[in-house]
């Protein structure tokens, strides 16, 4: 992981597209380091055990794993509501299934804690410099001083050890198909290779990308894999989600932009220009609603694809808003506007489906 401060003068940082200081403001450089700063306000305080439990609560990112929740409630709903070619099978989702479900969704939640808490840990430097919002510069757990760097350290090693125990004793047991097992196996280590080193792929970036695909793709699929076998139609369906995933990085990221280069975090954000950044978060939403109208109802059905234009009006707004201010509000929306009317859609087509 890159804890060096590193700044380019303005000749090179056009060289290497990546968009310089507005004029006037100096490169957000601390005096000291942004680690060495936060470890000085967590050590200045005297933050009591309850305190310090609350704070872990929030570096797990509650409303984060809520969401996540919901998406892979989606993947549920896909696998068992979709329409299917004439000849093929529903998935009945019976007392079997469900449990199934259940149980892939715990499991998840374990994984995607781990996830968080260990991005928690590795954006310190830049969360001490960012100005937060709702949606980025991290849960200010540990830059607040609140959370103890050292329950953070052993909190993040025994969640990565009970991710691990969780996803290996599922595989090995045979309480979770081989395919959900899979995929699950294949978030917790690419996610938490997003932040850790030695590969620390938000610091070189490969973040927005990778992310996307575990946030946008792999999630939802999980989903289907706790019930049925993913198949070529499902990935299609949550191809549109994957890029509005994107262009919420993309967004979400914006903010922290002079902190990540003040801490030497190479983001897409930071490599690529305003108008770069502009063309591809509009190029991102636009495809997901095309392919939403161009995907067959086999693969989209056509409740659940006028139900996603719900999100059409917002993400207008998305596009138009992005990069004039640091607010990532409006992607956010969009994204979120579309995994609601998606999952509404997806839950009414598949409640006909459940059986005792």
């Amino acid at each position: 992981m890159v804890t060096g401060t590193t700044f380019l003068g303005s000749a090179a940082v056009g060289i290497l597209g990546v968009e310089a200081y507005p004029p006037g403001m100096p490169p957000p450089c601390p005096p000291v380091s942004p680690r060495s700063r936060a470890r000085d306000m967590m050590a200045a305080s005297r933050t009591s055990p309850r305190a310090a439990t609350w704070a872990l609560v929030r570096a797990t990112r509650p409303v984060h794993l809520l969401l996540i929740l919901v998406v892979d409630l989606w993947g549920v709903a896909i696998a068992v509501g979709a329409d299917h070619p004439p000849g093929v099978a529903r998935v009945a989702l019976g007392a079997t299934a469900l449990g199934a479900a259940a149980l892939g969704a715990v499991a998840m939640l374990v994984v995607a804690t781990s996830v968080h808490l260990a991005n928690e840990w590795a954006d310190r430097d830049t969360d001490a410099l960012t100005t937060r919002t709702p949606f980025s510069g991290g849960s200010g757990a540990t830059v607040d001083g609140d959370l103890p760097e050292a329950w953070l350290d052993r909190t993040v090693v025994a969640s990565m050890v009970a991710a691990s125990v969780v996803v290996g004793a599922l595989a090995i047991g045979g309480w979770m198909s081989s395919s959900a097992a899979g995929i699950l196996a294949v978030v917790a280590v690419a996610g938490w290779a997003y932040s850790l080193p030695p590969a620390a792929l938000s610091r070189r970036g490969w973040g927005e990308v990778e992310n996307a695909l575990l946030g946008g793709l792999a999630l939802p699929l999980f989903g289907v894999a706790t019930v049925t076998r993913p198949t070529a139609s499902t990935l299609l369906a949550v191809l549109p989600f994957t890029l509005l995933v994107f262009a919420n990085l993309l967004a979400t990221q914006w903010p922290d932009r002079w902190a990540d280069a003040a801490v030497g975090k190479f983001t897409l954000v930071r490599r690529w220009s305003r108008a770069r950044l502009r063309t591809v978060h509009a190029v991102a939403i636009v495809a997901a609603f095309v392919l939403v109208l161009a995907l067959p109802p086999s693969v989209v059905p056509t409740a659940v694809r006028w139900a996603s234009l719900a999100a059409a009006p917002v993400a207008a707004w998305a596009i138009a808003s992005f990069t004039r201010d640091d607010d990532p509000l409006p992607t956010v929306a969009t994204m979120v506007v579309f995994v609601g009317a998606n999952v509404l859609a997806r839950v009414a087509l598949a409640l006909p489906l459940v059986t005792g």
